[in-house]
């Protein structure tokens, strides 16, 4: 800490920080109670620290949103996916002046320097401001975020209004201890992203549809909401909500995706975006998120050949990558680490492959994502693959045999081929290549490109699923 500094006393705060913060030159705290150890430094005494937090990082750092158009994306699944395309689009709408704060990455600006790794979706209030700052120093005027549930339940985007706010889906995730107490605080706090945003745009195949459409119109006129879905998809729209934009899957496989966007109402058809658009990204449930990142970019000023110059070159770490080997199948990393995301991957695959053995590796994390646990084991029930090696992801502070058993737990093995337990995830991943043929396939699930495993409060340097996948078939191979 350097001299100066206003301390806020949050988060696991203990009184001897405050002393040792005073101890660095510390010139004000700011608290929700005054402290003995604070002596004579001024206090900033509040009701919430967290909401002062942002309110003062916002103030502190000449409120960069106002110098950016934002846009931010919630959703249980697709936020990241999303938010790439529309980085990409907005890219070529503006010659590069479109910063990125997503869950793989954070993109300041357009020097080497300004790019660097993430370490939550959201980050903290001040780290947020700080590098909306940072971004409008570098030439930025625009911005792409993911925005987690986290983010409003903590109050890290407090007090922050975005031009566009995007809500993808919810399905029930991050419920448990750490996280969100019921499924209705963690809709609550996705939808809060809807209230403070100018423009909604919503998937209208969402589950609590009528929800989150009624929670976007209590700040949002019906006129700036707007509502997509894929054509013929089975949607009980809310009283006075129609469909703005439907899409039609022309083409899929294992390497892009083709659809054709039709606008159908008034109001979005000002935005000409009537096209047939291609995406390097594949899997079906890729393109709702396309659509999404076509009809946001459009109401910030990017055109359809923006789109159309760009989504079929995006290129995401850690989703839907593939590797193909010479006798060992193809492997694909998937960070589908829920019960949605997996169940959707591995339906994709199955239809696009005419796979052989399915084999699939996963874990689940420690300490928050408790009901992923039983969801997974509900999406390996239904999508019954031949073969699951259960493994450790990011125990945190728990047992990851005890995860990993708990998984097990919810899995019908009537439904199933064999389950094995092993705790070594590089293990378990070479385990599942060598007992693979030709015309098998492997799933890496869960951790993507993610190069730490979170272990009893240590980011433990990992190679990555991918890494070790591709350096094992070169060495069994070679």
């Amino acid at each position: 800490m350097t001299p100066g500094t206003l301390f806020f006393c949050k988060g696991n705060f203990l009184p001897k920080y405050l002393t040792m913060a005073k101890e660095k030159g510390a010139i004000a705290y700011v608290a929700e109670q005054e402290y003995p150890e604070g002596g004579d430094l001024p206090a900033i005494i509040v009701n919430n620290e967290q909401k002062a937090m942002a309110l003062l990082g916002a103030a502190f750092y000449g409120y960069p949103q106002n110098d950016l158009q934002i846009i931010a994306i919630t959703g249980t699944k697709g936020k990241t996916t999303t938010a790439y395309f529309a980085d990409h689009i907005l890219a070529h709408a503006t010659k590069n002046h479109v910063a990125l704060f997503s869950t793989l990455d954070r993109v300041l600006g357009n020097q080497p320097g300004d790019r660097f790794k993430s370490d939550l979706t959201t980050p903290e209030s001040l780290d947020l401001f700080h590098d909306m700052r940072a971004a409008v120093n570098n030439g930025m005027t625009h911005l792409v975020m993911e925005v987690s549930s986290q983010a409003y339940k903590k109050n890290r985007t407090y007090g922050l209004h975005f031009n566009v706010g995007i809500f993808l889906n919810i399905t029930p995730d991050h419920i448990g201890r750490n996280e969100h107490p019921t499924f209705a605080d963690y809709l609550h706090c996705k939808e809060q992203l809807l209230v403070n945003s100018d423009t909604c745009l919503i998937n209208a195949e969402t589950d609590h549809l009528a929800d989150v459409y009624y929670a976007a119109k209590t700040t949002t006129q019906p006129e700036n909401i707007y509502l997509f879905a894929r054509h013929g998809a089975d949607v009980t729209l809310p009283e006075g909500a129609a469909i703005d934009f439907e899409y039609r899957n022309d083409l899929e496989d294992l390497h892009e995706s083709e659809f054709e966007l039709r606008a159908c109402s008034e109001k979005a058809q000002r935005f000409a975006l009537n096209e047939r658009y291609t995406t390097s990204v594949p899997g079906d449930y890729n393109e709702g998120n396309a659509v999404a990142a076509i009809i946001s970019t459009a109401l910030v000023g990017a055109k359809a050949d923006d789109a159309k110059a760009t989504l079929d070159h995006v290129h995401i770490k850690g989703r839907m990558e593939m590797q193909r080997t010479k006798q060992h199948g193809t492997v694909y990393i998937d960070y589908a680490h829920n019960y949605a995301s997996l169940k959707r991957l591995l339906a994709f695959l199955k239809r696009q492959t005419d796979a052989g053995k399915v084999t699939v590796v996963l874990g689940a994390t420690g300490d928050k994502g408790i009901s992923r646990r039983q969801g997974f084991g509900k999406a390996l029930t239904e999508e019954h693959p031949d073969r699951i090696i259960l493994t450790t992801d990011d125990p945190g502070f728990e047992d990851p045999m005890n995860i990993a058993r708990e998984i097990n737990s919810h899995i019908d093995h009537d439904q199933v081929g064999e389950v094995q337990y092993e705790m070594d995830r590089a293990t378990a991943i070479k385990k599942a290549i060598d007992n693979s043929g030709n015309d098998d396939i492997v799933v890496l699930a869960g951790k993507g490109e993610d190069p730490y495993q979170k272990i009893k409060g240590v980011d433990t340097p990992y190679a990555t699923d991918s890494k070790i996948a591709a350096d094992y078939i070169r060495q069994i191979e070679n």
